[in-house]
């Protein structure tokens, strides 16, 4: 029987990403010997603290004692809200319990921000994952060495299983309950919670932040710039001898502030833009293209696509208001 171990670190915790996570394991389980099966995993929840209290008290967890577990073949680390310093703080010796496990031969599972208690521990280094996307520039900041993927809702690399934020952590779920039990039982769990099984992006739940948490004052008002001219065709050329520096320090100097190319920074504006148009659901595909400065509709298509992961038809009807009401 397979040993899976949900940690309890000391913190702010997403109790979701716990009850969830249990519940359904324990659903997968019980489907598997109801189909004639034993039983495959005995699920523990268990940290260094006899209780833990969240939500202004509301809710508490009681983990089993961790010590008492000598090994797990997966540990699964729930959301936490992530400081990378009172993480590591708070919880140095889980810490090392989760390093020693892994170095024992377990897989571990990380939901949404508990990437950042993973990435704490050192066993992210070199290595890639994703996370929630909105605390992407904070992951980044923390840990510079990891190769972050927040376009992916799940990534694999060596044993290590990360997902995306919020309650995508129900595909990842999926993912380990087909791995470990089989995609029958994973079909069926996903009818019984009504999961989107093979889900693989979060790019069409993300919102595009405009990256001005930095100090270039120069870059600001390019940002300013491209935010008020989306509609009109734009030369970095020009722009940059506008703002008295070269074309190549201009690009240097956007990409170290922004984390993107000025040509990315701006279609990614553009597409955020183009995607709260199109969840209103007032106007046409043609229309929401031309008002973001696109005249070839192919190239609005491929550009929309790459960065909301649908095209911009399948978006407004998964996200619109109108879209919704029909």
């Amino acid at each position: 029987m397979k040993q899976v171990t949900i940690i309890i670190p000391q913190g702010r915790l997403n109790l979701s990403s716990i009850v969830g996570t249990y519940e359904v394991l324990m659903e997968a389980n019980a489907y598997w010997q109801r189909i004639g099966n034993p039983a495959l995993i005995d699920i523990r929840i268990a940290g260094f603290m006899t209780e833990l209290q969240l939500d202004l008290g509301y809710f508490s967890v009681h983990p089993q004692n961790i010590r008492g577990i000598d090994k797990t073949d997966l540990l699964i680390i729930p959301s936490i809200f992530h400081d990378g310093a009172d993480i590591v703080e708070k919880n140095t010796a889980l810490i090392a319990w989760v390093r020693d496990q892994y170095k024992a031969g377990s897989e571990i599972a990380s939901i949404c921000t508990g990437a950042f208690f993973l990435a704490a521990s050192g066993l992210l280094d070199g290595k890639s994952c994703s996370t929630h996307w909105c605390a992407a520039d904070d992951f980044r900041r923390l840990y510079p060495g990891i190769d972050l993927h927040i376009d992916k809702l799940i990534t694999v690399q060596q044993g290590i299983y990360t997902n995306g934020g919020g309650y995508s952590f129900l595909n990842l779920i999926l993912f380990i309950i087909e791995k470990y039990f089989d995609r029958d039982t994973a079909i069926y769990c996903s009818k019984v919670f009504q999961i989107d099984i093979d889900r693989s992006s979060q790019s069409p739940f993300f919102i595009f932040q405009a990256q001005k948490n930095h100090n270039d004052e120069v870059i600001h008002k390019a940002q300013t710039f491209i935010e008020k001219n989306l509609s009109e065709r734009i030369s970095f050329e020009e722009l940059a001898s506008k703002l008295a520096i070269s074309r190549r320090n201009f690009d240097r100097r956007f990409i170290k502030a922004t984390g993107n190319t000025p040509v990315e920074y701006l279609q990614r504006v553009k597409i955020e833009v183009a995607k709260c148009s199109l969840e209103k659901g007032r106007k046409s595909i043609f229309e929401v293209m031309h008002e973001v400065g696109y005249s070839d509709d192919k190239a609005f298509r491929e550009v929309f696509k790459k960065i909301a992961g649908l095209s911009p038809l399948d978006y407004r009807t998964k996200f619109s208001k109108e879209s919704a009401l029909t």
